[in-house]
């Protein structure tokens, strides 16, 4: 195992951090990373807003139910989907843009995600360590409203960045035989193999909590989705210019 595959399998969410500072100038080199990676037709859809202002990240703990790590890591990162740099760039060919296709909202959104990973990664390089914040989506019209966010931006997710003060379990993930494939989808054996794998998880959860949680990966997902997962997205989503078509 090389160190890049062995420092992608270490992977952890850190969400306590040290009060050592994070300098801007690796923040900046973050970013740069996070710029290199792959982009669909080199649409580079993906702005990051860094929060430093206490009142703003207080504002955005709140909207991310409470998580205080959003108010208390070093560094906090707001990932956006931004289709705006190219209405801009259509205005400068005299250009019709030809906007509110899903096919965009997919592309700019997939951008996103492959930004941050690279940031994330990176951090990791530097012995600094993270977690996303999806949440931050619960209250996405305040947080759009907080971030001053134009038409045709959306905010997709946070990200918490700084030097760990923890040193967490690496969780279990998937058996490969569920998420590998070959020629077809043949999920022959699946429910056996996720049977085991939720004992791992169950154990995972009792060593990290001591006890105080015994919950299996089915138990997990099968709780969740019988919810409303934030039906306040889609016309969140249209009022912002997205998936009109």
């Amino acid at each position: 195992m090389n160190t890049v595959i062995e420092l992608l399998r270490s992977h952890r969410s850190i969400r306590k951090f040290s009060t050592d500072p994070v300098s801007q100038d690796i923040i900046e080199e973050l970013i740069q990373a996070g710029q290199c990676a792959a982009t669909s037709r080199f649409i580079q859809a993906c702005t990051v807003i860094q929060v430093t202002d206490p009142t703003i990240r207080e504002k955005l703990c709140e909207a991310a139910a409470g998580q205080l790590y959003v108010k208390e890591s070093p560094v906090f990162l707001v990932f956006c989907a931004d289709m705006q740099r190219h209405q801009l760039a259509c205005d400068m060919h005299d250009a019709e843009m030809l906007s509110g296709f899903t096919e965009q909202f997919l592309t700019a959104s997939l951008d996103c995600a492959l930004f941050a990973q690279n940031v994330l990664i990176a951090a990791e390089s530097l012995g600094l360590g993270g977690c996303y914040i999806g949440a931050i989506r619960n209250k996405i019209a305040e947080v759009d409203e907080l971030l001053r966010l134009p038409d045709k931006v959306y905010p997709v997710f946070g990200m918490c960045l700084g030097y760990p003060a923890q040193d967490p379990e690496i969780k279990p993930r998937l058996p490969l035989g569920v998420v590998l494939k070959q020629q077809n989808y043949d999920d022959d054996g699946d429910r056996q193999r996720i049977s085991a794998y939720d004992e791992l998880v169950r154990d995972y959860y009792r060593t990290r909590t001591g006890g105080t949680k015994d919950n299996s990966w089915s138990e997990q997902i099968s709780d969740m989705l019988v919810k409303e997962a934030r039906p306040h997205m889609l016309p969140f989503l249209q009022s912002k210019g997205f998936l009109l078509k």
